[in-house]
């Protein structure tokens, strides 16, 4: 993949690591987040796929999916959401699948205007949404590491875009989110950075945000961060839930290597595009220019 940019890179994960001991979200919220749209294979046949190895070498452009190579289905949105390879282990060593393991693809999580979470059917705006769900039990005296990815396939790059504004405004209007009758996030932070403004060096859109989950009988909150990539229509979003009992380094490296993780999906993603876009003449690449679509 020579010409694209890395899988992580230094400025990304400074950006990112910088807020990841500030607290966070929990399990429960972190999947209603992701599926609410906070990658793939090819279309009526996905076989995308992506390891550690397959790194791609840095340069100015950032991952991206042409609109004209996107699902323009439902079937065709969820069968790309299906075929994306996301294994256990590209969130780092001890990872497994959760059960349930998937949630979606034809619903997904709404913030609602009392500010608590509820699963609703996908609006006329998305044609598919998928959250996989893996845990790293715990060990030697901290609990368990809760990870979900969640790929979303919009009807257009700039329905992409007002998603990922939405995302970005609900900190402001929801200080506290409640995930449920007892559970509780509090404390947030966001920050959404444009490809095009040279602070985020991996997608077309990076946004990160963190905070506290208070969970009910616990003795203190526990971090979660929240990441969330646009490409093109596309939106590629992960959650952690850090376990009980981390220290700060710990906190770290589980950042680090969750972000590694999100680093190949979107490195998949980018390859099902230019893999439609060599097949197809009609479906080829396209720069963004910052603002267009948003009006």
């Amino acid at each position: 993949m020579v010409g694209r940019r890395a899988v992580l890179s230094a400025a990304a994960a400074a950006l990112l690591l910088a807020g990841c001991t500030n607290g966070g979200h929990g399990e429960d919220e972190a999947t209603q987040k992701d599926t609410a749209g906070k990658g793939s294979g090819t279309a009526g046949s996905p076989t995308a796929s992506g390891s550690a190895s397959a790194s791609p070498s840095a340069s100015s452009q950032p991952y991206t999916l042409a609109e004209a190579a996107a699902p323009k289905t439902r079937a065709e949105a969820e069968a790309f959401v299906r075929g994306l390879t996301v294994q256990p282990d590209y969130f780092g060593t001890g990872y497994r699948r959760r059960d349930p393991y998937e949630l979606g693809p034809t619903s997904w999580a709404v913030l609602g205007e009392d500010c608590l979470w509820r699963r609703e059917a996908l609006p006329s705006t998305v044609l598919a949404s998928l959250t996989r769900l893996f845990v790293r039990p715990g060990t030697g005296g901290t609990g368990a590491v809760y990870v979900s990815l969640t790929v979303t396939v919009h009807i257009s790059t700039r329905q992409a875009r007002r998603d990922m504004a939405s995302s970005l405004d609900e900190p402001l209007r929801c200080p506290q989110e409640r995930l449920n009758a007892t559970d509780t996030v509090q404390q947030m932070t966001s920050r959404g950075d444009p490809f095009d403004e040279q602070r985020n060096a991996t997608t077309d859109d990076d946004l990160t945000e963190f905070g506290q989950y208070v969970a009910d009988g616990a003795a203190k909150p526990r971090p979660f961060d929240w990441y969330k990539h646009r490409l093109g229509p596309v939106t590629v979003a992960a959650t952690v839930r850090h376990a009980a009992g981390e220290s700060d380094q710990e906190q770290t490296t589980v950042t680090s290597a969750a972000l590694t993780g999100v680093g190949y999906v979107t490195a998949n993603v980018d390859r099902y595009g230019r893999n439609r876009a060599s097949a197809t003449p009609s479906a080829t690449s396209s720069t963004e220019v910052k603002g267009a679509g948003d009006e």
